[in-house]
């Protein structure tokens, strides 16, 4: 029997958790389940409870617990070696003071981001001692409403643009998004870069082959990762990827909207189970209305 919380896939038992805890009912559910799909938002607990107790779970999100926010991530980057700019985590404000100094071998400029947020919202490029501070205090700030964390990382100025690979089971899409823009920090689409999909087909093979390696070691199959290339003077030849972060909610303009995100999706997430040798039952049972609390 193949359980599903995905509202946007049926299979043979179709369960919500939507805003609520997991409990008892679906403790039972997932144990008689030989597998269970879960939505992109699933709470950690519901996660933690599907991984313990159903041989099979997608999608893997053992990293995206084990190593949350942009902290975790830039801590997974650093414990398994992938290439990325150089990056220092900071637990606090109060930790910075204790241990920042190193930040100013650095140098200006350098990019300052908190522990949460999309689209470049809490991404800042700071350009002098006075923009960190200002930075800081927006730090501290948001510490004492309980949000805390943040990292501070070397900029690559040298290129307008970042890679994005979306990846969604075995099937990866990779696609740039450029700021032409020059008076604008960021690619994301919120700040006006646009998509290309067809350019620098060697770089993009580079990420692709980074993406496929990191995702063997992490066993993530549903994210988006974003790459940056330094095509300064000295890389400009043959500039490699560096990945910059792990966005487990992630755009689908890139994709060619929702429609054809879910399709592939569904398609991998089929995939997925008949490499395990189950199947779902598509009849009028399994497309029946889910089970609520």
């Amino acid at each position: 029997m193949i359980l599903s919380y995905h509202p946007c896939y049926e299979a043979d038992r179709n369960m919500l958790c939507a805003g609520r805890e997991p409990d008892e009912k679906d403790l039972s559910a997932i144990r008689d389940a030989d597998a269970v799909i879960l939505p992109q938002g699933c709470r950690e607990a519901l996660y933690r409870m599907a991984r313990q107790n159903s041989p099979h779970v997608f999608p893997g999100y053992d990293a995206r617990f084990q190593y949350p926010g942009k902290t975790g991530q830039a801590k997974l980057f650093q414990a398994l070696a992938v290439p990325h700019p150089r990056t220092w985590v900071f637990d606090d404000t109060k930790h910075f003071r204790r241990c920042g100094k190193v930040v100013a071998d650095a140098g200006f400029p350098i990019v300052f981001k908190l522990d949460w947020g999309g689209e470049g919202d809490t991404v800042f490029l700071l350009r002098s001692t006075n923009d960190l501070a200002l930075a800081l205090s927006k730090a501290l700030a948001y510490e004492q409403s309980g949000q805390r964390g943040f990292i501070l990382q070397t900029a690559v100025l040298d290129s307008r643009r970042t890679l994005r690979v979306a990846v969604i089971g075995k099937t990866m899409v990779a696609y740039w998004r450029i700021q032409e823009n020059p008076g604008i920090f960021g690619t994301s689409l919120a700040s006006g870069a646009r998509i290309d999909t067809e350019a620098d087909p060697n770089l993009r093979r580079k990420a692709l082959a980074l993406s496929r390696s990191f995702c063997q070691q992490t066993r993530i199959n549903l994210a988006g990762l974003d790459f940056i290339f330094d095509e300064s003077g000295s890389t400009r030849k043959a500039p490699q990827p560096l990945i910059l972060e792990i966005n487990y909610f992630f755009g689908r303009t890139g994709l060619g909207g929702s429609a054809s995100f879910y399709a592939m999706l569904q398609a991998e997430i089929d995939n997925w189970l008949a490499d395990l040798g189950l199947t779902v039952s598509r009849s009028l049972t399994a497309t029946a209305a889910r089970e609520t609390p």
